[in-house]
């Protein structure tokens, strides 16, 4: 058993999670692959307030990147899109992992009951993309009259979609403009074989580790919703592991329960700090970033509450509508409500609220507002202004060090 302080497991936690230092070099397309490689899944997700989900935790960690070399790689099916998490972006080295699953979980109740309401509409559209090629959402008109636009109030024809999406029909072939095109899954892996899938002991064993390298260490309660694995299923793996003598038990200062980590993993991070002690990185996070997208994790790691409360109605929301936390030295330091207004290249903090304990200094203005600026050139919309900060004395220090910057 290896006893550690909880500074290191945050520490080897931001590393796993490719936060211990700032990129030494300006990114490369191959960049964007290594990291979705090393993460496993990348959460996708609509909002767009500022860049989507999967370009934004792309930046987080890369900095200044081209966005459409994600776009790219779906296209040369370098990564592939799968329900993981949540939707996501996956290597196409994992398709065999996940469509095993896909395979032995298909079909859920409720797309069961999707089929079973509309079964000659979900069937037509099949046939369709089997007779004319690929097909966007958009390319059938909506006949209702309805506007739509939300999952609950999609066209028959996009649930149809997505249902053969989830069964592992249809797969995306790439992205336009963001919207996804379907195509059959023969077209876009035609090598591929069902019979190449691993059995589900062997797919339960990979992506538990895999799960476990990607966040540093594990507490046995966290592993599972990684990638949204049977709870029960992964315990009896993990037991397996620790029994089979794969995994460092870790004793972190004050946890009652063990945590675990791979040793090649805890090994690298040790070779780090022999090299650089104390992390230094100052980023923004998508709120669907995989470093916090367990919130018991991320109390447990950072001493963090965190709410997307754009899902709440307004009078229910403390801080705002679309919230980005701050990473600063391996600890969540604070969150803001931000918007990108990219046609008059503003980008707008509405407010930045910091945790209590944190030193609101000059040094701390400095590497916020470097970062702020960064992200606001990224997104095409440089000029940086900050409305609100709590504390509220912070916002002169923050708006002098813009200033300088102008």
């Amino acid at each position: 058993m290896q006893p550690v302080t909880l500074q290191d497991a945050r520490q080897l936690s931001i590393y796993a999670q490719g936060f211990y230092n700032l990129p030494r070099k300006s990114a490369e397309k191959v960049d964007v692959k290594q990291n979705i490689t090393h993460l496993g899944a990348l959460q996708i997700d609509t909002i767009n307030i500022v860049a989507r989900a999967p370009y934004f935790s792309l930046w987080s960690r890369l900095g200044d990147y081209d966005p459409d070399w994600l776009n790219q790689l779906l296209a040369e099916q370098s990564v592939f899109e799968f329900w993981a998490h949540a939707a996501c972006f996956i290597p196409i080295e994992d398709f065999g992992l996940h469509r095993r699953i896909q395979i032995e979980q298909w079909p859920h109740p409720w797309h069961q009951r999707w089929y079973d309401d509309y079964k000659t509409e979900f069937d037509a559209v099949l046939n369709h993309v089997k007779e004319n090629g690929a097909v966007k959402s958009s390319d059938f008109k909506r006949t209702d009259g309805k506007k739509g636009g939300t999952w609950w109030d999609w066209k028959i024809e996009k649930r149809a979609l997505e249902y053969w999406f989830a069964a592992g029909e249809l797969m995306i072939s790439k992205r336009v403009n963001f919207q996804r095109v379907y195509d059959l899954r023969e077209r876009v892996l035609p090598q591929w074989k069902d019979s190449d899938a691993p059995d589900l002991e062997s797919v339960y064993r990979s992506l538990v580790l895999k799960s476990i390298a990607a966040m540093g260490l594990a507490l046995p309660g966290w592993i599972a919703d990684y990638f949204r694995l049977s709870k029960k299923t992964v315990l009896s793996t993990l037991k397996q592991l620790i029994d089979e003598k794969c995994l460092l038990e870790l004793k972190v200062e004050g946890w009652d329960e063990s945590a675990w980590a791979l040793p090649e993993v805890w090994e690298d991070y040790q070779a780090l700090l022999r090299q650089t002690p104390d992390p230094r990185c100052t980023t923004i996070l998508s709120p669907f970033d995989s470093l916090i997208w367990d919130r018991a994790r991320t109390k447990k790691l950072f001493n963090f509450d965190f709410t997307i409360e754009c899902y709440l109605p307004a009078a229910k929301r403390k801080y705002g509508y679309f919230l980005l936390p701050i990473l600063h030295d391996a600890k969540l330091i604070a969150r803001m409500d931000a918007k990108s207004h990219r046609a008059d290249k503003k980008f707008e903090v509405k407010s930045l609220h910091f945790e209590p304990w944190v030193a609101a200094d000059h040094n701390l203005a400095q590497n916020l507002v470097s970062t702020l600026s960064n992200c606001a050139v990224w997104h095409k919309s440089p000029e940086l202004f900050i409305e609100k900060c709590d504390p509220p004395e912070f916002l002169v220090t923050l708006q002098q060090q813009i200033a300088k910057r102008e």
